[in-house]
């Protein structure tokens, strides 16, 4: 009977142990490549020897369709998820999300407190900002004789010729293309929301149609410059950034840069919110903004992270003086209430065939 016991405490014990580790777990969604690798060696590792914890680090493209699966069936498998600001706010007014209290973030070394810290956007309901990220034109330094330098160039298949990378997503994209077309950067929004401002950004896109190659990742895009399947693409800037520190032949057009928050939000229902509100305080500390930005050139959303960075650095963010004199923020608040209206229209426009000239550009 002794026997017995100790071998039904030993079990206990093992099985305790196995529950314990198993707690000790957080599954945080993120995208990929260089911007997830600038969040795992920023503070995502640190995090895991600052909290004992492991981090499981899932990569997905966007949008809210499985956050809001996985919280309707009370089935949360997504502890923290980075998203885009107008997906968080649509989040948000499902109720999709948990709320964070900005005074429960940490304040700045300086004892500057989180709100009067942060930018104020990025401090959201739902959400915490994390970067100030940015889309932009690149192309390969070695397609062109005279480089590109506006963002018309992009629509100029005649003076730029070759095939063209962009988003398969409208946000951004019909943007560009009412700018290329010489709407004023302060009217896109009005007229984007009239039905006749929309229809003259998809006539618009149709001028490179039958060119386009789609990408749904920021390594995507860059792989598709790298390997010279288009001569140029839309690309997150500080994905460019990385593939150009590593040699590869790219540059960046600033003019008409499309710039963006990311936020870290909490789905609903999950079993591990206090854990994943820990990790979201310690990854939007002053020093773990500074620190992924130093792994890639995105804009922390903390003056007291900005502070940090060296000026070289500074230079080369999305939020440098220089890079936003044409620079157009990309309305969350905007998208947020016009994505499920514009998106299915967008996607039957990209499915439907087009007639492809005889002579295709090089």
């Amino acid at each position: 009977m002794k026997r017995y016991r100790s071998r039904l405490l030993l079990l206990l014990c093992m099985l305790g142990a196995h529950s314990a580790h198993a707690q000790q777990e957080l599954n945080v969604v993120s995208w990929d490549g260089a911007y997830v690798k600038s969040q795992i060696l920023g503070f995502i590792r640190p995090y895991e020897e600052h909290a004992n914890i492991r981090v499981n680090v899932l990569q997905y493209t966007g949008g809210i369709d499985e956050i809001r699966r996985q919280v309707r069936a009370w089935n949360v498998q997504w502890d923290v998820v980075d998203l885009e600001l107008f997906d968080a706010i649509r989040a948000c007014n499902e109720g999709l999300l948990e709320h964070i209290d900005p005074k429960t973030l940490p304040d700045a070394p300086d004892g500057t407190t989180a709100q009067d810290d942060f930018i104020p956007v990025s401090l959201m309901p739902c959400g915490v900002g994390n970067v100030v990220g940015s889309t932009v034109v690149s192309y390969r330094q070695d397609k062109f004789k005279e480089p590109p330098g506006r963002l018309e160039d992009f629509f100029d298949l005649k003076k730029y010729p070759g095939r063209r990378g962009l988003r398969r997503s409208p946000q951004g994209n019909l943007e560009w293309a009412l700018i290329a077309d010489g709407v004023a950067t302060e009217d896109v929004y009005k007229v984007l929301s009239t039905e006749e401002g929309l229809d003259r950004a998809f006539r618009v896109l149709n001028r490179i149609k039958p060119y386009i190659e789609w990408w749904r990742t920021g390594e995507e895009a860059v792989r598709l410059l790298e390997t010279n399947a288009v001569a140029m693409s839309s690309a997150y800037s500080g994905r460019l950034d990385d593939a150009v520190q590593r040699g590869e032949p790219l540059a960046i057009v600033w003019d008409h840069q499309v710039w963006f928050y990311d936020v870290w939000a909490i789905p609903k229902n999950g079993r591990r919110t206090e854990q994943a509100m820990d990790f979201v305080r310690y990854a939007t500390t002053t020093q773990s903004l500074a620190a992924q930005a130093r792994y890639i050139p995105y804009g922390p959303v903390r003056q007291s992270s900005m502070a940090l960075l060296e000026p070289e650095l500074r230079e080369r963010l999305p939020t440098s003086r220089k890079n936003l004199r044409t620079a157009i923020e990309l309305n969350a608040g905007w998208w947020s209430e016009n994505l499920d209206r514009i998106a299915p229209r967008f996607e039957r426009w990209a499915d439907r065939p087009v007639m492809v000239p005889r002579k295709l550009p090089r």
